[in-house]
């Protein structure tokens, strides 16, 4: 689950639970949908987000246990065309927020996890610990559009690559090379800290991306 402080200028909307893997499932995403409207409530002049989580995961993908937890194979792709449409709507919500985006990735963002963090305008991450990976493949999954429409415009060529065809684990120090993350820190605390303070450090501008008839217009990348 989550939940969203007021600090000023400053909200942040934390994924909550030590020992949890902040797996995506319909609570989980109407809880984090429902935090970003309060936000967006709550935003003024000069407010910005920041995206933080507890525990060794960031965010680790759709929740496959309760997708197949159900009596049949067609049930089971209903479940999980229904995350994606979830998905969707959290994406929309992240990118039409009035105010700039930081996620402060202090551990490992996999699938699906990914996508939050470049929902971002800006992301930060530690460089001691936490990979992104994309493992669809690996899984023998098909990698949704929405998915392909982030990493598309996040990077590309061997970076791209990389990410999507080989599913490497990346850190930190990679990814800032790749242009993924736009900077890393050491230890948890240091990621943490780095994403309460990045917003005045940096003179955020805020570019929004818009979603429509299920195209992410920014990106020239559609899906259906």
């Amino acid at each position: 689950m989550c939940s969203l402080e007021k600090r000023g200028n400053l909200l942040i909307l934390t994924l909550t639970g030590q020992n949890v893997e902040h797996r995506l499932n319909p609570e989980v995403l109407s809880s984090i949908i429902s935090a970003l409207s309060q936000a967006k409530a709550a935003s003024t002049r000069g407010s910005a987000l920041v995206t933080v989580s507890h525990g060794k995961f960031f965010c680790n993908g759709f929740d496959l246990d309760w997708v197949n937890a159900t009596g049949s194979k067609q049930e089971a792709q209903q479940r999980f065309d229904y995350l994606l449409d979830c998905l969707t709507q959290l994406v929309q919500a992240f990118i039409s927020l009035p105010m700039p985006t930081v996620a402060a990735v202090n551990g490992h963002a996999a699938a699906a996890g990914m996508v939050i963090p470049l929902c971002h305008d800006y992301v930060v991450m530690r460089r001691d610990r936490g990979v992104l990976y994309v493992n669809d493949l690996e899984m023998g999954l098909k990698i949704p559009e929405l998915y392909m429409a982030f990493f598309r415009a996040k990077t590309s060529g061997w970076a791209l690559r990389d990410l999507v065809l080989r599913g490497l684990k990346i850190k930190g120090e990679k990814l800032l090379k790749m242009g993924i993350v736009d900077a890393v820190y050491d230890g948890e605390e240091g990621v943490i800290n780095a994403g309460m303070i990045w917003p005045e450090g940096n003179g955020m501008v805020k570019f929004t991306l818009k979603l429509e008839k299920g195209c992410i217009l920014n990106f020239v990348a559609c899906w259906e």
